[in-house]
């Protein structure tokens, strides 16, 4: 019985159940739909947000061009970065593309449209990049890896009527690792930690050479250098880091942003000091809409608190909406936002075929 009990508690379906940060999207969104519509009521429109980000496709719920929102940004807050069509995509012309925008290995490769880490690859050599050009069927992104210690997701909100920003979400991301002991191999000490356990199944298909390395006693190991949730990340609350000085960074960056005035930025930086000293840090990507204040999948954020946060997130989107409307900003009509919804769904099977 007790070992029948220890299986279940190491099985996934347990430590999922435990965890609503590991909860089925389709779950975890019924409540947000919820708010959505009632906000959408007090705008008599139902797609109000999208004329909060009007620059970004959908204002950033779904569909939204990576390229487009990086050259809205400034130069020197984001990592060196080339765009690739796929229809003109070889190992070559992508190489000759690194050359000119002076990018070397280790890169980071990610579809131009894509969510929750969809397709995005470190990839240290040639080979492996020979694999991703042959593989992906869609535009895509060559990016500098940035390899400063700390990763961050931070909220912020600029009101259309020239109001100081706001920073109101920092989430400390902390990427799957294990601790060797000088006898277990990595597969033995993923098992032994939930987290890493979810991703073993992914491990043993792509990288099962790993799996059978004994690290030496003490010796930490990054299993996944992306910061993605899915691919195993803690998400920590971080909001005690926000301060004047930090917004002001954001600010000097927002105001820059143009037509863009609610969203998420996913960085790296050397230190939470660094960056508020405003150096030393580099934007991965900027999310819109469908960005959440990611602080709330921190495991001991308690999930009411966490939707009563989306809540007030959802109160900034619709007053920067009112303040938009009233200048003239239109939101997507039913036929824009179906489209949209198509024409996402038709991309996302292209990228998966």
């Amino acid at each position: 019985m007790k070992k029948r009990w220890k299986r279940f508690r190491q099985s996934t379906f347990f430590v999922k159940l435990l965890s609503w940060e590991y909860w089925p999207v389709y779950i975890t969104n019924i409540p947000v739909i919820g708010i959505w519509l009632f906000f959408a009521l007090r705008s008599r429109a139902l797609f109000f947000f999208s004329a909060v980000n009007p620059v970004i496709e959908t204002g950033g719920v779904m569909g939204e061009s990576k390229i487009n929102i990086l050259n809205r940004l400034p130069k020197s807050a984001i990592p060196k970065t080339v765009f690739i069509k796929k229809e003109n995509a070889t190992v070559n012309t992508v190489l000759d593309e690194m050359v000119l925008a002076e990018l070397s290995f280790p890169i980071i490769a990610k579809p131009d449209v894509g969510e929750r880490g969809f397709l995005v690859e470190k990839i240290a050599r040639q080979e492996e990049l020979n694999d991703y050009v042959e593989n992906i069927n869609v535009d895509f992104i060559i990016q500098e890896y940035i390899g400063f210690p700390e990763e961050l997701s931070v909220m912020y909100h600029r009101m259309p009527n020239g109001e100081p920003g706001k920073v109101t979400s920092v989430c400390v991301k902390k990427t799957l690792e294990v601790l060797g002991d000088g006898v277990s191999t990595v597969e033995q000490l993923m098992q032994e930690y939930p987290r890493a356990r979810l991703q073993l199944d992914r491990f043993r298909k792509s990288y099962s050479s790993v799996l059978k390395t004994i690290p030496k006693n003490g010796e930490l190991i990054e299993l996944e250098p992306i910061g993605n949730h899915c691919r195993g990340t803690t998400f920590l609350n971080g909001n005690h880091h926000i301060d004047e000085q930090l917004e002001r960074v954001f600010d000097k960056i927002g105001i820059e942003m143009q037509g863009i005035h609610y969203g998420r930025f996913d960085l790296k930086c050397a230190s939470i000091e660094s960056l508020k000293a405003g150096r030393k840090f580099k934007i991965l990507e900027f999310n819109g809409i469908a960005s959440e204040p990611a602080h709330i999948y921190d495991p001991e954020y308690p999930v009411l608190k966490g939707y009563m946060d989306i809540f007030k997130h959802w109160k900034i989107i619709y007053k920067i909406s009112k303040i938009q409307r009233a200048k003239g900003v239109e939101s997507m009509s039913p036929k824009e936002a179906y489209e949209s919804l198509v024409n996402y769904f038709k991309y996302m099977r292209s990228a998966k075929a």
